[in-house]
């Protein structure tokens, strides 16, 4: 039986490509300056402190609410001719201090319930009963145990910080992958080469989120707490107590000269340390866009 097959003529299709290629469109002005993060939070900022000028001018009463001319130019005398920059380095000084104290303690904390089940039962009920607990309940007791001075600060900054970085470091090794855990199993990590090469890589997010709220508890808890501790001890003076004295002199541009920069040194740490610590390794290791 012979068999044919039907024959079917070439078809051949052309495509014209003139006119299409890469299409390019010049961003305009408004986009370029919408386009960058720094411009439009600069707007905002430009347009809070405008309605800061008019609220304030509307008010008509610098004893309670003065401008925000008035207030740059108190914080600009005060950082060139007054004290603003001594107290500002004074409470960092202190700041450091407990904030170092806190995350260290709370990395053998965190290693320790990482390693032992005992270790991990102890964090659980630490953190469960002492987070709820706000740093400024313990102000009295700080002040009956240690004294007057740096050390009740360092006592108050260390609970801060210690138990969300401990809490957020401690999820952030549970959320680890287990088949991380198996790989530096297999190539023989254990214990503290396990948490060093694998753990701290794959949670350092869960870990710098810790410490950016360490940071921002800790620097509040200091602020208040040299409020109260400033005001029987002169010596160890800082932000707190620059702003307590001159609320006391009803200097209200000063005071919030002293409040505008406890929200700049915020914004510096965040911006540029914290930044610069997320973009070296988390942002780096492809972990966050």
């Amino acid at each position: 039986m012979e068999h044919s097959s039907a024959s079917r003529p070439d078809a051949i299709y052309e495509t014209k490509s003139e006119g299409f290629g890469i299409v390019e469109k010049p961003l305009g002005l408004l986009e370029r300056i919408w386009g960058s993060p720094v411009l439009r939070k600069g707007v905002w900022l430009l347009l809070l402190a405008a309605v800061w000028e008019l609220y304030a001018r509307h008010l008509g009463n610098p004893l309670v609410f003065p401008t925000f001319t008035e207030t740059v130019k108190a914080f600009v005398d005060e950082v060139w001719g007054g004290p603003l920059l001594l107290r500002a380095a004074k409470s960092l000084q202190v700041l450091l201090t407990g904030y170092v104290v806190g995350v260290v303690i709370a990395g053998l904390l965190t290693s320790l319930a990482i390693a032992t089940t005992p270790g991990r039962d102890l964090l659980e009920l630490l953190t469960a009963l002492l987070t709820p607990l706000p740093a400024i309940a313990l102000l009295p007791l700080a002040l009956v145990w240690f004294g007057l001075g740096t050390a009740s600060y360092v006592f108050v900054l260390v609970h801060s910080v210690l138990w969300p970085v401990s809490l957020n470091t401690y999820s952030g090794f549970r959320a680890v992958s287990p088949t991380l855990r198996m790989v530096g199993s297999t190539v023989g990590l254990s214990g503290l080469g396990m948490i060093l090469r694998i753990l701290i890589p794959a949670a350092f997010p869960h870990i710098l989120t810790g410490l950016k709220i360490g940071w921002a508890f800790a620097w509040r808890t200091l602020v208040a707490a040299e409020l109260v501790f400033g005001v029987s001890s002169a010596g160890s003076a800082g932000l707190g107590w620059y702003i307590f004295e001159n609320k006391n002199a009803l200097e209200i541009a000063n005071v919030f000269a002293g409040l505008f920069m406890v929200t700049v040194i915020g914004l510096l740490v965040e911006g540029i340390v914290f930044r610069r610590i997320e973009h070296v390794t988390v942002r780096r290791w492809g972990m966050q866009t």
